[in-house]
């Protein structure tokens, strides 16, 4: 597995893992997905040879605010340290970044892959999150 930057990278070669997700707001406009990674403060993938098997966008200043906006493994190459080898690589692009922010899914397995990172949910660090979803 090799992790590159994609800032360039086509919506056709990210469908795939949207679809595989079942993340249909990206999958029924891919014209948004297409604006969404372009507008990414990073893009980072995971690739097995030409195959893109993972990927992990950020958007936000670098500085004061580093939001992991998406997370994306293939399902037949989850639970090979993909996800933790993305994750691991953009924090460690933005050393100095005083907070870094995501949302996910209510699961006990994302609760457990988040806090294996050093994630803790809100209600440990005192905040609390509000959302609009459109």
């Amino acid at each position: 597995m090799e992790i590159r930057d994609c800032a360039a990278l086509p919506s056709e070669e990210a469908l795939p893992l949207y679809e595989s997700a079942g993340w249909t707001n990206y999958t029924g406009a891919p014209e948004m997905l297409e604006a969404a990674l372009r507008g990414s403060l990073r893009v980072l993938g995971a690739y097995d040879g030409a195959l893109l098997t993972g990927l992990i966008r950020a958007v936000g200043d670098g500085s004061s605010i580093l939001f992991v906006q998406d997370i994306l493994v293939l399902p037949a190459y989850r639970r090979r340290g993909i996800g933790s080898a993305l994750m691991r690589a953009l924090l460690a692009s933005f050393p100095g970044v005083y907070q870094v922010r995501l949302c996910a899914d209510d699961t006990e397995e994302a609760a457990r892959f988040y806090r294996s990172l050093g994630f803790l949910p809100d209600e440990e660090t005192g905040c609390r999150s509000f959302s609009i979803l459109r």
